[in-house]
């Protein structure tokens, strides 16, 4: 996917009727592929450090993705645009993801995902400060969706309180940080996604050194969750993720957060072991209909 400038003219993020089929794509992606990375994580946490993996993950596909454009002759970012890229990759990749990971030695994947569905919440919320405006139907869907996550505290929503925090947290960091990327000075194209995950992932690396995470001989599980998140969760589904937040509104682009879950608990539960209770699944029922009222297009 090719994330386009984000200084890109209000014209070309005017809503219409039908999305584009580069944007379906780039949904799709992020849908399936980050709800998947819920899983990966807990997999690859089994074995290695919370946040040494996720710097591990950061780094290794920002230098990929890096490699590959400057081969194929991208320019270098400026200094702005590494700093712009510098403030965004700390408060998606540390805050948003960051906080997740450690959140998921307490909680289950698919609990957690569930929890991150109060993101569109917070997206429109933060795009009202920016000036940006959410319809009445937004706000029913993002109603329906939060209906479901308290129907998720009154049944599985089993946790300590830190691991609560973090995954309150994490959205907040996560779509604060979405809103302000549009309002930055950000490398053009997929120089974007490698800027952020380079500076976000030595960021996160450099705190794990701080905090004196203790590494081990990992399994082959938690090393191929590991190559999954670095392929498919960063470089593909990242990209993706960015190409939407200059293509569609905050509502959409942050939808995610109510299928993810659906992906989540498939996996958790069927490969696991998991469990939600009947509670749970109510809850799922109602996130998913949170969705269709938050994607429906608006008129012009």
């Amino acid at each position: 996917m090719i994330e386009e400038a984000a200084t890109a003219p209000a014209a070309r993020r005017s809503p219409s009727l039908a999305y584009k089929p580069l944007v379906l794509v780039a949904l799709g992606l992020v849908y399936i592929v980050w709800g998947s990375t819920y899983f990966g994580i807990k997999v690859a946490i089994e074995s290695l450090p919370p946040l040494g993996m996720l710097g591990v993950r950061f780094l290794l596909a920002g230098a990929i993705l890096y490699g590959f454009l400057r081969l194929r002759g991208v320019p270098n970012p400026t200094r702005e645009e590494w700093r712009s890229s510098a403030i965004v990759g700390a408060l998606l990749l540390l805050g948003g993801t960051g906080f997740v990971t450690l959140a998921e030695r307490d909680v289950s994947s698919s609990v957690a995902a569930m929890v991150i569905a109060v993101s569109p919440l917070f997206a429109s919320l933060f795009a009202r400060l920016f000036g940006e405006r959410t319809t009445g139907r937004e706000w029913l869907g993002i109603a329906v969706g939060l209906l479901g996550i308290v129907l998720l505290n009154l049944g599985d929503l089993r946790a300590t309180p830190l691991g609560a925090f973090l995954l309150i947290l994490a959205p907040l960091c996560w779509t604060f940080g979405s809103m302000w990327s549009r309002r930055l000075t950000l490398p053009k194209g997929l120089m974007g996604s490698a800027a952020e995950m380079l500076t976000g992932g030595a960021l996160i690396l450099a705190l794990s050194v701080l905090f004196r995470e203790q590494w081990h001989a990992p399994t082959t599980a938690s090393l191929v969750a590991l190559a999954y998140l670095v392929v498919f969760g960063s470089i593909v589904a990242y990209s993706a993720y960015l190409y939407l937040l200059e293509n569609t509104r905050p509502a959409v682009a942050t939808s995610y957060a109510y299928v993810n879950p659906v992906v989540a608990v498939i996996l958790g539960v069927g490969f696991g072991g998991e469990a939600l209770t009947s509670l749970g699944w109510a809850a799922l029922a109602v996130i998913i209909g949170g969705v269709v009222l938050v994607m429906w297009p608006r008129r012009r």
